[in-house]
């Protein structure tokens, strides 16, 4: 039993006297903000069919404030995990495996960042990396010797390579649908204007924007003077610098103490990306971007922005992944050199064919995602599709955090 107060909804026979449309119902499971992000991304493939009701739940292992703020602040039905379980969905949408267990209805894992099979594991009983963590484990995707997720959405066939080496018995769930994340952000760059006005750079400015992780690993958690010693490098009259952290950097620490940390940068002329938005939109306005290990440093190589890699600690990258062959053929930033022909240098790597081998390995389904995804949506519901045409959008326009902007750039 639980003290958690039972939540009015439109599913299940308790509140049905109470609905207005009475439809199939889609669970949305997001542990986390990252995980809601490219869940986010299936959801215009469903949201206007009026047979469907969706509702979200929080898996109450990884329970982070943020996520439960971010849902209510829409208007979202959020239910407690109990109580999503006590209901037979039509269909359960996870970020991840946490939460499944606990639900009944078809489900489909969907993977966030750059795909399962990034890195290899950087635990203390393996210092050299050779037990690959991928995402695709028996002991993820199987419980008692039954595979935990009817679909298991895979962004390449390189991921399906690994599930047939890790999970054979996984194999007959998986779905090549390529990268949802990834089509979004090509087709979010012919508004690139739009997102430079949304940042407020000015005409004559190029964006350099840098991207960080999270752990000590990362190339923020390794440098916290990262974006101050940038700043420092570039001439404040022809370049802007924008920041995006990682969605677990805001949640782990409150916006608060990050925005403190930041504060001399942002004085100095930093712009960041408010907690929650959208990366996409400043990928698209960037000139430039400097980052580390991140799944957005491969999606901008992908989309053809210039690389400078960030320095950051150890991580034990997959061969053939994005993120390895980025690393592979693209400059790292030597703060002990003048940094605008390091910029330079990342444009020249990318005038040698680095956009088009990068996006090759991001998805194998180039521009397909959202058909292949929604097709398999309807399969698992048991629905015919609607007769209109699949709705795609751009990335929403990025905001802007509201941190200490009205102080001049300190040209000491």
């Amino acid at each position: 039993m639980t003290d958690e107060p039972w939540v009015r909804s439109p599913i299940g026979d308790r509140d049905k006297d109470w609905a207005t449309l009475i439809g199939d119902s889609v669970l949305v499971l997001a542990p986390h903000i990252a995980a809601l992000a490219r869940l986010d991304d299936l959801i215009p493939l469903i949201e206007a069919d009026d047979r469907i009701q969706r509702v979200y739940a929080v898996p109450e292992c990884d329970t982070w404030p943020d996520v439960l703020s971010e849902l209510h602040d829409r208007g979202e039905i959020v239910l407690p995990l109990w109580q999503a379980g006590r209901h037979e969905h039509g269909l359960v949408l996870a970020g991840s495996i946490r939460g499944t267990d606990q639900v009944r209805g078809p489900v489909m894992l969907v993977p966030h960042g750059g795909g399962f099979g990034q890195y290899r594991s950087s635990r203390p009983s393996d210092p050299e990396g050779r037990d690959p963590i991928t995402g695709l484990h028996p002991d993820q995707l199987m419980r008692d010797g039954e595979v935990r997720a009817e679909t298991i959405v895979l962004t390449h066939d390189r991921e399906l390579e690994l599930l047939t080496r890790f999970c054979p018995q996984a194999v007959p769930h998986a779905l090549v649908a390529g990268d949802i994340a990834f089509d979004r952000l090509v087709a979010s760059a012919p508004f690139r204007d739009h997102y430079r006005k949304a940042l407020g750079v000015p005409d004559d400015r190029e964006i350099v924007l840098v991207t960080s992780t999270w752990s000590p690993r990362s190339g923020f958690g390794s440098n916290p003077d990262l974006f101050r010693h940038i700043l420092d490098a570039l001439p404040g009259d022809r370049f802007q610098v924008v920041a995006t952290l990682h969605p677990q950097i805001w949640s782990h620490h409150g916006t608060g103490q990050v925005l403190g940390w930041l504060s001399d940068s942002i004085r100095s002329g930093l712009t960041v990306l408010a907690p929650r938005t959208d990366w996409r939109g400043a990928v698209v306005a960037a000139d430039y971007l400097m980052g580390d290990f991140t799944s957005v440093t491969g999606f901008a190589a992908g989309l053809g922005t210039p690389i400078l890699r960030l320095p950051h600690g150890p991580q034990h990258l997959l061969p053939g992944s994005p993120t390895a062959v980025l690393a592979g053929h693209s400059p790292g930033w030597d703060p002990g050199r003048p940094l605008v022909p390091q910029l330079g240098a990342a444009v020249e790597a990318q005038s040698r064919g680095l956009r088009d081998r990068i996006a090759g390995l991001l998805t194998s389904c180039p521009g397909q995602a959202g058909t292949v995804l929604r097709s398999a949506m309807y399969r698992m519901l048991g629905r015919s599709q609607p007769a209109r045409r699949q709705p795609w959008s751009p990335a929403p326009l990025p905001r802007i955090s509201s941190g200490p902007r009205w102080f001049p750039r300190d040209e000491s």
